[in-house]
């Protein structure tokens, strides 16, 4: 007895070590086709909760797939084979949307050569004897029978969904993690998977999160701190120039880690073809146009005691407002764009509650001050008739 269930487990762990690793597989084996297709392989993809199916010939290289992920049907969705590189960029991709005009289900193959492609139907670099799609239950499914590219059973694929639609063809896709990883490299012999991070993908998405980051440090958060400093550590001691120091050294700070921002953000700009994300752009031009001219200022402010000073102090204060204020609102437009972990929102929005809500205080503070300063002047000894001094 011990010896036969020596031998179920030795065969067992043979099995376990040598068997194709099916892992991600276990998901995707309950799906089903229409018209009862089919396939030997399946594979639950990492992201965006898609998987792949697929029958392999060697006889041929041939393989025949079909490709589903949920997206709504106004959306469109995407998997390609990339024979060079990993990532999207660089692929030939088959494309799925509903047609605008007729409502039906249309399927095109394409060549990414730029991060918005012009959506045209043309030969791929590998062949592609036949493909459809079906839209179902809020589901896209793409089928296909491809000519793996090199008669290489591995290969660098990558898939992708997005809602936008720009004259009727597809548009762009959220840029966050999930829909930026959504690239591995398939056996299809064997039926594994291997999660192959694309160099440039990472490299961009590290270059994004920086951008992000500069910038909420600088215009949403230094900026507005340094404002409060100015305005409240005046009123401990108005005679004392420390308030304007330390409110210049704040706003320098500020601005030179915005200006880096906005420069890497130009930087990522110019990298991506096709892709404007033209409020979010504008909006930075204009902000970065003010806050200069704001820092020029210094270079022209009037002595306290000069005439025109009460002008320059309106426009100082208004011009600081508005690059606050643009600031902050083009913050939460580049999270709307970045679409990066709910916490990274929640934590900004906190540290923004927190600076709103000291500044009532810190205001009720600074006039109680000038208060109780004004009726301390105004009972000093000097100040009061001789007759009134002589009996003090």
């Amino acid at each position: 007895m011990d010896t036969c269930i020596h031998r179920v487990l030795l065969t067992c762990l043979l099995f376990s070590l040598f068997s194709p690793p099916f892992v991600s597989a276990q998901v995707c084996v309950s799906e089903t086709f229409s018209s009862n297709k089919l396939y030997a392989s399946c594979n639950s993809l990492t992201v965006l909760g898609a998987t792949l199916h697929w029958t392999y010939h060697p006889s041929n290289g041939t393989t025949d797939v079909a490709y589903r992920i949920q997206q709504a049907a106004t959306g469109w969705v995407a998997w390609a084979i990339n024979p060079k590189m990993t990532g999207m960029l660089g692929s030939n991709a088959l494309f799925a949307y509903h047609d605008s005009t007729s409502g039906a289900v249309n399927v095109v193959s394409t060549v990414i050569n730029d991060y918005m492609p012009t959506v045209r139907d043309e030969n791929l670099t590998f062949a592609v004897y036949n493909r459809s799609a079906e839209y179902s239950n809020g589901t896209y499914t793409i089928y296909a029978s491809i000519q793996l590219p090199g008669n290489k059973t591995t290969q660098n694929i990558a898939w992708q969904a997005g809602t936008d639609f720009t004259g009727g063809a597809p548009g762009g896709h959220k840029l966050g993690p999930p829909n930026v990883l959504a690239s591995t490299s398939i056996d299809f012999l064997s039926g594994a998977s291997v999660p192959v991070p694309s160099p440039a993908s990472d490299n961009r998405l590290r270059q994004k999160n920086i951008h992000g980051i500069l910038n909420t440090v600088a215009w949403g958060i230094i900026l507005p701190v340094g404002v409060l400093k100015a305005r409240y550590i005046k009123s401990l001691n108005p005679s004392s120039p420390a308030w304007f120091h330390v409110h210049k050294i704040f706003q320098s700070i500020g601005y030179i880690i915005g200006v880096a921002g906005f420069a890497l953000g130009l930087k990522l700009g110019s990298e991506s073809k096709g892709i404007t994300h033209h409020g979010h752009r504008t909006m930075a031009i204009v902000l970065f146009c003010f806050a200069t001219i704001q820092v020029s200022a210094l270079l022209v402010r009037p002595k306290p005691t000069h005439k025109r000073r009460i002008y320059w102090n309106a426009y100082h204060y208004s011009v600081g407002i508005l690059v606050i204020t643009l600031g902050i609102i083009n913050i939460f437009a580049g999270f709307n764009i970045l679409n990066p972990d709910n916490k990274w929102r929640r934590l900004y929005i906190v540290i923004i509650c927190v600076i709103a809500g000291i500044a009532p205080i810190l205001e009720v503070c600074k006039w109680t001050m000038c208060r109780n300063r004004e009726s301390r002047s105004y009972t000093k000894p000097e100040n009061v008739p001789s007759e009134w001094a002589a009996t003090a």
